[in-house]
């Protein structure tokens, strides 16, 4: 197979820190889970009594993407662009490479039909099986990264 792009770009991490937001204090995210930075879900041996930084915060993203691109090189079973990379990044960062695993959208990309695989990225806007209008937006994001 060609040389595959291993890390996400510049476009794939200004995205994912668009949607997700910084936040330097801990929070629960839309589902209760405990949350710090850029979307960083706190794990039970972790403890954040203080306000990150915004280089902690940073620091915590990259590690986050750093497993989560393992996962994505793992599945993708074709040629991509960097574009593409970071679209599918995005996606992975915020639902997990379990949910893009079982995906049509994965399926339609390893079978080598991208733009069937682009429109799945709008699929993914529920939450509760309500349409959600940031989830809608981000995906809107995601598969226009895809297609560039």
């Amino acid at each position: 197979m060609p040389e595959q792009p291993t890390c996400t770009g510049t476009q794939g991490i200004d995205l994912i820190k668009q949607f997700e937001g910084l936040r330097l204090n801990r929070y629960l995210d839309a589902v209760g889970k405990p949350t710090i930075g850029y979307g960083h879900l706190i794990l039970p041996h972790e403890s954040f009594n203080r306000p990150l930084s915004e280089s902690e915060a940073l620091a915590l993203l990259t590690r986050d993407l750093r497993s989560a691109e393992l996962a994505l090189r793992k599945l993708v079973r074709v040629a991509i662009t960097q574009q593409q990379f970071d679209a599918l990044m995005s996606f992975v960062f915020n639902l997990g490479a379990g949910r893009l695993h079982s995906s049509t959208l994965l399926r339609y990309l390893n079978a080598g039909q991208s733009s069937h695989a682009a429109d799945q990225f709008l699929v993914w806007n529920k939450a509760g099986g309500k349409p959600l209008a940031g989830l809608t937006r981000r995906r809107q994001a995601e598969r226009k990264l895809f297609l560039s």
